[in-house]
């Protein structure tokens, strides 16, 4: 009896389905491949709200008039809103190292508000205008005539033909601005610019006497007007 049950126990085993084993990867089965932005994607970015861009700019400088020159490089913050599929209102913070041997040796700042027109979902175009300053440490650069040993006012000179030597000031700048942008998801998209930079700088240094009618600090002031452009690469959110 105990054979009989035996052999029955050897059949039914035998006759039980065997276990599936897990699906192994053959040749034949395609490499993951990461995920192209989607139509959606490319939609999501024409729609109104807020966008935030972060980036690095390279450039030049150039002084006109006799004020020193200079190569940009540094980084922006660029913040706003997207209105419509056709416009954006953004304002835009600069901030560069400016410097040349026997030119400009210092940092270079701006902030400007951009209204840009979206010709198309990858182009735009924006026109910004703003503030602009310099500021500048120990550069080098030759005395400019007249000393300020010899002021006993302050001082404003005719043009930059003779540079101070030391710029610290603020003025008015104006930028245009053209850039190409890749959708890189639905809340992510970098960017490829080229900005030109035009920009009038009050320069004022001041020369540690006071004038002795009015105790006020007697100062020099020169007018800086500079023209360049800048490259630039970003990358935004929304």
């Amino acid at each position: 009896m105990v054979a009989v049950l035996k052999w029955i126990a050897i059949a039914m085993l035998a006759a039980a389905p065997a276990r599936a084993d897990a699906p192994k990867k053959t040749d034949e089965d395609p490499e993951p491949k990461l995920s192209l932005p989607t139509e959606s994607d490319r939609a999501a970015w024409l729609g109104s709200g807020f966008r935030l861009g972060l980036g690095v700019n390279y450039g030049r400088f150039e002084g006109l008039g006799g004020a020193p020159s200079g190569h940009l490089i540094g980084a922006m913050v660029r913040a706003g809103l997207r209105l419509d599929r056709d416009w954006s209102l953004m304002t835009t913070f600069e901030y560069s190292r400016v410097k040349q041997g026997g030119g400009l040796s210092g940092l270079r700042f701006s902030g400007t508000v951009d209204p840009t027109w979206h010709i198309t979902p990858s182009f735009s175009i924006a026109l910004g205008v703003g503030f602009g300053g310099i500021v500048e440490g120990n550069t080098g650069r030759p005395d400019a005539d007249p000393p300020a040993s010899q002021l006993d006012s302050s001082y404003t000179f005719p043009d930059a033909s003779m540079p101070l030597p030391s710029c610290s000031g603020v003025g008015i700048t104006g930028v245009a601005r053209a850039e190409y942008t890749y959708v890189l998801g639905p809340r992510v998209a970098t960017g490829l610019a080229l900005e030109a930079i035009g920009q009038y700088t009050a320069c004022v240094q001041n020369t540690g006497r006071l004038d002795a009618d009015t105790a006020a600090a007697i100062v020099r002031r020169q007018y800086w007007p500079h023209a360049g452009f800048a490259l630039q690469w970003s990358i935004s959110w929304r």
